[in-house]
């Protein structure tokens, strides 16, 4: 894909279970009466595309469009199997989790069924919402399970190293953990597909960690930002950035042995340069992160 490739602006992007202005009220009682009564499905793993579609994402499609103006490039590139989307993570929170839901629901008209870490599953709330987005734990058996089922899955190798990075090392990719995205996508036969997320660093610049009140909260970091914790709750609120999120070309994996461990580093380390690479030039190409 070229860096010239079509920009897609917000007001031509699909807007798949949206509700239309006209109506909405009603639409929103027939909701309501649905839940009350029970009559709604979910998956094997919680996925409820019905809460998902009427509240999750117009929450986030509420920052998507009118905080980040967020502007995607190369939704051409996902297909219409099963693929996995690898993406770099950071934001000290990981918004860019849901920046890149509403960005596959709304241009490609797929849901993503991202992997978290097990911290988000230990959080009551938190893990039920997770659930009914239709994300599950980040291990091989689940995700080779949405694989098997042609669903489009989303991880971030980084994990936390990547979403706590500090504000210095902003736009470097952390270490991709020990491969395992890779060998999970040999072993299904399915293609990478690789994104570039360039915004988030900005919404909550980590200027420095207080690592001892971390550890006292089991958390992997306890972030100092510009405004927080010195604004208070006001300092949660993640700075306008400008958001530009890419998808490149799939990686086809044909003659890699899952079983082989230098099969496993060498598309690891691949895809992880791709990555890279899509983050400089849509980083130039981004220009000044607030305009």
């Amino acid at each position: 894909m070229s860096l010239d490739a079509e920009v897609i602006p917000l007001d031509t992007a699909r807007r798949q279970g949206t509700p239309e202005p006209d109506g909405l009220l009603d639409r929103g009682l027939a909701f309501l009466r649905r839940r009350l009564a029970g009559d709604y499905e979910v998956d094997e793993f919680g996925f409820d595309p019905e809460f998902n579609g009427t509240v999750l994402l117009p929450l986030a499609r509420a920052l998507y469009e009118h905080w980040f103006r967020v502007e995607v490039s190369g939704i051409e590139n996902i297909p219409s199997g099963g693929a996995l989307v690898v993406a770099n993570h950071s934001g000290t929170i990981p918004v860019d989790a849901l920046m890149l839901s509403v960005a596959v629901h709304d241009h490609a008209g797929r849901d993503l069924r991202l992997l978290g870490a097990d911290l988000v599953y230990q959080v009551p709330v938190l893990a039920h919402l997770a659930r009914k987005a239709g994300h599950t734990l980040a291990c091989p058996a689940d995700a080779s399970r949405l694989l098997a089922k042609d669903e489009l899955v989303g991880v971030f190798p980084e994990g936390f190293k990547g979403v706590g990075k500090p504000f210095a090392e902003r736009y470097k990719l952390q270490r991709f953990g020990r491969g395992g995205f890779a060998r999970t996508a040999l072993e299904s036969g399915v293609p990478i597909v690789p994104a570039a997320i360039v915004g988030a660093e900005e919404i909550y610049p980590k200027i420095a960690d207080l690592r001892s009140l971390a550890r006292l909260l089991g958390l992997p970091y306890f972030p100092i930002t510009p405004t927080f914790p010195l604004l208070g709750p006001l300092g949660l609120v993640p700075l306008p950035s400008k958001w530009l999120i890419r998808f490149g070309e799939p990686m086809p994996l044909d003659g890699h042995d899952a079983d082989d461990p230098a099969a496993v580093s060498n598309v690891t380390d691949h895809v992880r340069e791709t990555v890279q690479r899509m983050l400089n030039e849509t980083l130039e190409l981004r220009g000044p992160a607030f305009l």
